[in-house]
């Protein structure tokens, strides 16, 4: 199974134009609230109709503008599920399956397959409940047990954990994973979150007011996430201009540090490092810093570093704890390695 779509959509001053394609995998669509993630999910799913473009799930088309082609959200057998699960509430969690799987005509047959799907997703006892009684994940269960039975050729999953809370969606992303597994075909998913995004995608499309500003695979997206915008949603919190000072060197005018890089500078106007790429002690783009705060995590220190020959913005590091309390001091040498600096346009 694969999509291809290419669409524009124009909401007063808000516009989308989006090209993205997938085979069997998992495609995430990460970026900020606003910046058209939703959108294009319901123009592919058919409730919202794009001003131009093309949109065919394997080979099928499912709308195109030149050639008024605009099949019915039912017809395009596209599964969107919303992020309120849009569980028909006046019904139990048997009606609200048995609605789902109300393309199949054999009553045995639907019957079953019912069963087999509430016994898979733990929703036999629930049967008799309706979305009021259910917790979140209930909820988001018996939506995804609906989808399913529906036959869809693509899924389309729209902030699928937004209204759990962490504990929950912890378990709820390992059992969507699966489902995922089981599914086979073309997932797309909608999130903000880089840490869900990272762990369920094979592929993410960073979104950036109405277009699409990085893609490619995961890893790739996260080591060379190539603009600034992408650098701050893929979790990016160290990000100064710069000043190009020859083709591999350039003067960080945040810090006021003068680095190498590994790369060519090129037409790069941003350096980004990720506050776990920097490094205690001597050696290459090191430089004299003075603590400026401390911040206890968890499981590691935040700390705040400010050069002592420099700008007047901290630079951010993430250490173990350990590593901080047989260290701790107020000056001490800090490494920005050449090959972790990451430039951005």
């Amino acid at each position: 199974m694969s999509i291809y779509a290419d669409i524009e959509k124009t909401l007063g001053d808000f516009h989308l134009d989006v090209k993205l394609e997938a085979g069997n995998e998992v495609l995430s669509l990460l970026g900020a609230s606003g910046c058209g993630k939703s959108m294009t999910l319901k123009c592919i799913a058919g409730i919202v109709r794009p001003d131009r473009g093309h949109i065919e799930v394997d080979g099928r088309v499912l709308f195109d503008s030149d050639k008024h082609i605009d099949l019915s959200p039912q017809q395009r057998r596209t599964g969107l599920m919303f992020q309120n699960y849009a569980l028909f509430p006046n019904m139990t969690v048997l009606q609200n399956l048995r609605a789902g799987a109300r393309r199949e005509r054999d009553d045995k047959a639907r019957e079953r397959r019912i069963t087999d799907i509430m016994d898979s997703f733990g929703l036999r006892e629930l049967a008799a409940h309706y979305p009021r009684q259910l917790s979140g994940g209930q909820q988001q269960r018996t939506a995804l047990a609906r989808l399913l039975l529906s036959g869809p050729d693509i899924l389309l999953l729209d902030e699928p954990f937004s209204a759990l809370d962490s504990h929950l969606r912890f378990r709820l992303e390992r059992e969507l994973a699966e489902v995922i597994r089981d599914f086979g075909k073309t997932v797309i998913l909608v999130s903000h979150d880089r840490d869900e995004v990272f762990r369920l995608s094979d592929r993410i499309a960073v979104m950036n007011e109405g277009g699409i500003e990085t893609f490619g695979e995961k890893k790739a997206v996260f080591a060379r996430p190539a603009t600034r915008s992408a650098a701050i949603l893929t979790g990016c919190k160290n990000i100064s201009p710069i000043q190009k000072l020859g083709q591999r060197r350039l003067l960080a005018l945040d810090w006021g540090m003068e680095l190498e890089t590994r790369e060519d500078i090129g037409d790069a106007r941003y350096l980004g490092i990720r506050m776990h790429d920097l490094c205690f002690g001597p050696g290459e783009n090191a430089f004299l810093c003075r603590l400026v705060s401390e911040t206890e995590n968890p499981f590691s220190y935040t700390l705040m570093f400010s050069p002592l020959q420099g700008g007047g913005v901290p630079v951010g590091l993430e250490t173990d704890k350990s590593v901080w309390e047989s260290l701790r001091c107020g000056e001490t040498y800090i490494r920005l390695p050449a090959e972790k600096c990451i430039l951005l346009k």
